[in-house]
């Protein structure tokens, strides 16, 4: 216990290093999985704007990368992050890598729930005479909203899991925290606390998200 009292500014600063990389993906993975996933159900045959070469293309490109481990993704985005941000290792390149595979996640996430929505109030849409972009924007995502909230939440406490991985890029966070100093060191106390904090992080997200969600979803 002694020990985590002499790490406390330490403890700290890993603390908020988890949270800006979940809150830096969520932003950065969460717009663009909300890109990929409205096009995804806005080209699957039968819908609002159908095109099987669009669909085709990026199902099979997202159903590619789902399934890979993190860590063996994270490894392979490596050179790419280099590349586009100028470096492959430490906190960036961790929410660079992040955010592709939250993308691709969320989009499914985001395409399954948009297909949920009533076929009649998108018809009585149609029949008002509301084109497809704006059937997309007043009708499909708002009556989507509430398990789309949902949605995301699961996304990010699957994110916070992930920035533990961290440390296997040189970056920080609280999952490299209770490795370096916890773990490796022997110091159980150590662990245990960042254990704790991160559940603390979990439940608090997970209660905003059904707290979001129930809101939308009594309008």
């Amino acid at each position: 216990m002694d020990r985590l009292f002499e790490l406390g500014s330490e403890f700290w600063v890993a603390a908020a290093e988890t949270l800006y990389m979940v809150a830096a993906t969520l932003i950065i993975g969460g717009a663009i999985g909300l890109v990929l996933g409205v096009v995804l159900y806005s080209t699957r045959p039968g819908s609002l704007l159908p095109n099987r070469a669009v669909f085709t293309v990026l199902n099979v490109v997202i159903n590619f990368f789902r399934p890979i481990p993190f860590i063996i993704f994270l490894a392979a985005v490596q050179p790419l992050a280099r590349y586009v941000i100028g470096v492959g290792i430490g906190n960036d390149a961790l929410i660079f890598s992040l955010s592709i595979a939250a993308s691709f996640a969320i989009s499914r996430i985001v395409e399954q729930n948009l297909i949920t929505v009533s076929p009649g109030a998108i018809e009585a849409a149609r029949a008002m005479g509301a084109g497809p972009v704006r059937i997309l924007r007043t009708v499909v995502i708002p009556e989507a909203l509430g398990p789309l909230i949902l949605g995301y939440t699961f996304i990010v406490v699957a994110i916070v899991d992930m920035t533990a991985m961290a440390g296997f890029i040189g970056g920080g966070g609280l999952g490299n925290f209770a490795l370096v100093y916890g773990y490796r060191q022997f110091e159980p106390a150590i662990t245990w606390a960042a254990l704790l904090l991160i559940v603390i992080f979990v439940q608090a997200l997970q209660f905003l998200g059904n707290w979001l969600a129930r809101k939308v979803m009594r309008r």
